[in-house]
């Protein structure tokens, strides 16, 4: 494996990868590192990304419709125009993400952790509708980290 020595002399592995404006339909990327991986204008509608490392990722303009990121680590990922309908987000962390112009409709999201993430305020809204539960990892309630009254 690649490393890339950085200014404090640790070593990280290099492992992203491009995926953009590919067909990923019905994928399992379970429980794999992805991290800084772009998936920009691809279509994963039905992936699997269940407990997958996704930190960094660029999922900007993608099509997760269906797909399944339940517990997965989407902290600091870029979401910008991603389409999420009936995607399972159940106890994911999504973290300091940028979401604006995502769209979630119908998308489960028990347990998730939606603290710092830039979300359009009629979609913080809906998203507020069905909040509920504790994510698991960061004991965050869905309902505080999306600030709904």
């Amino acid at each position: 494996m690649l490393c890339l020595t950085l200014f404090f002399g640790f070593a990280a592995p290099v492992s992203a990868t491009d995926y953009n404006k590919r067909s990923l339909v019905g994928e399992d990327f379970s429980g794999k590192d992805l991290t800084d991986s772009s998936f920009s204008s691809a279509n994963l509608r039905n992936a699997n990304f269940k407990n997958a490392s996704l930190q960094g990722v660029t999922f900007f303009s993608a099509n997760l419709d269906s797909a399944n990121l339940e517990g997965a680590d989407l902290r600091y990922a870029t979401l910008g125009s991603a389409r999420l309908s009936r995607a399972n987000l159940k106890n994911a962390i999504l973290e300091g993400a940028f979401a604006t112009n995502a769209r979630f409709k119908g998308a489960t999201i028990e347990g998730a952790d939606f603290t710092d993430v830039l979300l359009r305020r009629d979609v913080q809204e809906e998203l507020c509708e069905r909040a509920s539960g504790t994510n698991p990892t960061t004991g965050r309630k869905t309902r505080e980290t999306l600030f709904c009254s």
